[in-house]
C-alpha cells in the first residue's frame, strides 16, 4: 500500500501551517468570553506530506495513542495550573485586601467569617499546589497517569472553584464591579471552562476515576483480566493465571481487612491522644499524618476489594465511584501535601498551613468511605456494607477520629495568609507586579498591606498608651488612610456599553412601553385599583 510496510492506517497526527492548502480554520466558539480557543478545524482535499506527521511515517496509525497520552498529561497539569494561579492571586490580593478593607473601624480579616473563608482558601490553595508540584514531576519524568491526571483535573478545579468563591465572598463588592480594579471578576466567569472541558468534573468522578483506577491500578486485577482474554488454544493456561490471580485478590482483601481494624483502632488511639499543638514539630506533623493516610490508604483498598462483588455493575454504580473517587483524592493529595512539607520545610508558618490542609484532607476521606459503606449497592451490599463497616470503622464511631480544623488553628492560618509573612512570600511567587508608577489593582493591595498592618499596629498601641501620636505616626497613620481610601474603590461607568451612549439610545426593556401606555384608559396604579 501507500504506506509500504512502515506504519499502519488509522487515526494519525500531522502537524501543519495555518495557511496550509485546503485546510480551512472555521468559525470558533467563545466559552464565556474567556481567552480560551474552541473551534472547527475543516479540510477539503488535503495533501499531508510525510514530513508533516508527527514522529514521522513509522507514527502512522498511532494518532489515539498519541491523543491519550496528550490528554493524560494535559489535563494533570494545564487545568489545575489555573486553579494554581487563582490560590496565588486570592491569597495575595484578597488575603491583602481583607486587611485594608474595614468595617467599624476593624480590618475585615478580624472577622470570623472571613478568617473561616480565607483560611479554607489557603489550605485548599496549598493542596492544589502540591499536587501540582507532584504531577509536573510525574510528566517530567515522561509518564502518562491516566488516574493521577483524572484525580488531578477533577479534584483541583473544583477546589479552584471553591477558592475563588471564597474570594469573591470576601471581596464582595469590589469583586462584581467589573473594571480595571476588578481581578476577581474574569477568574469568576470562567471556572466552568476548566470545571466542564477535558472530561466534565461529573463524568470524571462519578465513572472515570475509578472505572480505569480500580482494573488499572489493582496489583492482581490486570492479569485476570488478561487470562480471560486469551484464546480457546490456551484455555488450560488461561484458568491456571485465573485461579491464581483470583486467590491472590482474595488474599489481597483478606489482608487488607485485618490491616484496616489494626491500623484504624491504631489512628483512632492516636488522634485521641494528640495534642491540639503537635503540628508546630515538623517531625510529628509528618509522623502523625502519614499514619493516617497509610490507614486511610489500607480503608480504600479494602473498599476496592468489595467493588468486585459488584461485577459489571460497577460500572453503572455512580454514586459508589463517586465517593470512591473523593476518597482517593483527598488520599493522593494528602500525600501531595506532605511531600511538598518536606520539600519546603523551613517556612514559617507552614505546620499550621499544612496541619489545616491535612486535616480537612483525612475528613472528606474518612467522610466518603463511610458514605460507601452506608449505601454500597448490588444484590451482596448488604453483606459488603457489613464488611466494609467492620474493617474500615471496627468501633463505629469511635474510629472515625477526623474532624475539621479547630478554630484556633484557622484563626493561626487566617492571619498568616493577611499580614506579611513568609507564607504569602510562598504564594506570591510567580504572581505578576506592576511597574512603579503604575496603577495596578492587585499590585498596589500587596504593596499597601504592610504599611497598613503597620499603621494598625501603632494606632492599637496609641489608644492602648493613651497618648497622642508622634509626626511619623502621623504621617504613617495618614498614609494608610489614603491607601486604605484608594484601593476600596471600584470602577464607575457613565454608560455599559457604546451603544447605550448615542443619542436617542433606548433600553430593550423601555422599547414600546411610551405607545403601550399611551393606548391605556388609565395611566397611573392609583387610576387602575
Amino acid at each position: 500500500g501507500l504506506l509500504g510496510g512502515s506504519g499502519e492506517e488509522g487515526f494519525t497526527v500531522a502537524l501543519l501551517e495555518r495557511g496550509h492548502e485546503g485546510l480551512r480554520m472555521g468559525p470558533r466558539h467563545i466559552p464565556l468570553s474567556a481567552a480560551f480557543m474552541n473551534g472547527t478545524v475543516e479540510g477539503e482535499d488535503v495533501w499531508i506530506p510525510m514530513t508533516s506527521i508527527l514522529g514521522g511515517q513509522e507514527r502512522c496509525g498511532f494518532g489515539w495513542n498519541m491523543f491519550v497520552e496528550c490528554l493524560a498529561e494535559g489535563r494533570g497539569v494545564s487545568l489545575p495550573a489555573g486553579s494554581i494561579g487563582a490560590a496565588r492571586s486570592v491569597v495575595a490580593g484578597v488575603g491583602a485586601y481583607s486587611r485594608v478593607r474595614k468595617q467599624f473601624r476593624v480590618p475585615i480579616a478580624e472577622f470570623g467569617g472571613i478568617q473561616e473563608a480565607m483560611a479554607k482558601a489557603g489550605s485548599d490553595g496549598l493542596i492544589t499546589i502540591a499536587g501540582g508540584d507532584v504531577m509536573n514531576a510525574i510528566v517530567d519524568n515522561h509518564e502518562a497517569p491516566m488516574v493521577i491526571s483524572s484525580v488531578m483535573k477533577q479534584n483541583c478545579t473544583e477546589r479552584g472553584r471553591r477558592i475563588v468563591e471564597c474570594g469573591m465572598d470576601i471581596a464582595a463588592g469590589s469583586a462584581i464591579c467589573r473594571g480595571d480594579k476588578n481581578y476577581m471578576g474574569n477568574a469568576y466567569m470562567s471556572l466552568p471552562i476548566a470545571i466542564t472541558v477535558e472530561g466534565a468534573n461529573i463524568m470524571t468522578r462519578s465513572f472515570q476515576i475509578i472505572g480505569q483506577g480500580l482494573t488499572r491500578c489493582h496489583p492482581h486485577m490486570a492479569d485476570l483480566m488478561k487470562a480471560l482474554q486469551l484464546p480457546p488454544s490456551e484455555e488450560k493456561h488461561a484458568v491456571k493465571i485465573f485461579v491464581k490471580q483470583f486467590h491472590k485478590i482474595v488474599g489481597h482483601g483478606v489482608t487488607n481487612f485485618f490491616g484496616s481494624v489494626t491500623k484504624g483502632v491504631g489512628s483512632t488511639f492516636s488522634t485521641a491522644t494528640r495534642s491540639k499543638t503537635a503540628y508546630k514539630n515538623g517531625d510529628d506533623l509528618l509522623a502523625y499524618h502519614e499514619k493516617q493516610l497509610l490507614r486511610l490508604s489500607n480503608n480504600f483498598a479494602l473498599t476496592a476489594d468489595l467493588c468486585f462483588t459488584l461485577g459489571g455493575r460497577l460500572k453503572f454504580e455512580e454514586l459508589l465511584m463517586g465517593r470512591l473517587a473523593d476518597a482517593l483524592g483527598a488520599i493522593y493529595l494528602g500525600y501531595a501535601t506532605l511531600h511538598h512539607y518536606h520539600r519546603r520545610r523551613g517556612i514559617e508558618g507552614l505546620e499550621a498551613l499544612t496541619e489545616h490542609a491535612m486535616l480537612r484532607l483525612e475528613r472528606e476521606a474518612q467522610e466518603a468511605l463511610y458514605a460507601a459503606s452506608e449505601n454500597f449497592p448490588g444484590p451482596l451490599g448488604p453483606v459488603a456494607s457489613t464488611v466494609m463497616k467492620m474493617g474500615c470503622f471496627p468501633l463505629g464511631g469511635l474510629t472515625r477520629p477526623y474532624s475539621d480544623p479547630n478554630d484556633t488553628l484557622t484563626k493561626e492560618v487566617s492571619r498568616l495568609l493577611t499580614t506579611p509573612s513568609e507564607i504569602r512570600d510562598m504564594f506570591q511567587e510567580g504572581i505578576y507586579s506592576a511597574p512603579d508608577g503604575t496603577i495596578h489593582q492587585m499590585t498596589d493591595l500587596i504593596n499597601a498591606l504592610p504599611i497598613c498592618v503597620e499603621a494598625d499596629k501603632v494606632a492599637t498601641s496609641l489608644r492602648r498608651e493613651k497618648r497622642e501620636p508622634t509626626a511619623e505616626e502621623t504621617n504613617l497613620i495618614a498614609k494608610a488612610d489614603a491607601l486604605r481610601d484608594a484601593l476600596i474603590q471600584v470602577d464607575v461607568f457613565e454608560h455599559a456599553t457604546a451603544e447605550e451612549a448615542q443619542p436617542g439610545y433606548v433600553r430593550p426593556a423601555l422599547q414600546g412601553t411610551e405607545e403601550r401606555f399611551a393606548n391605556l384608559d388609565r395611566t397611573v396604579f392609583r387610576e387602575a385599583a
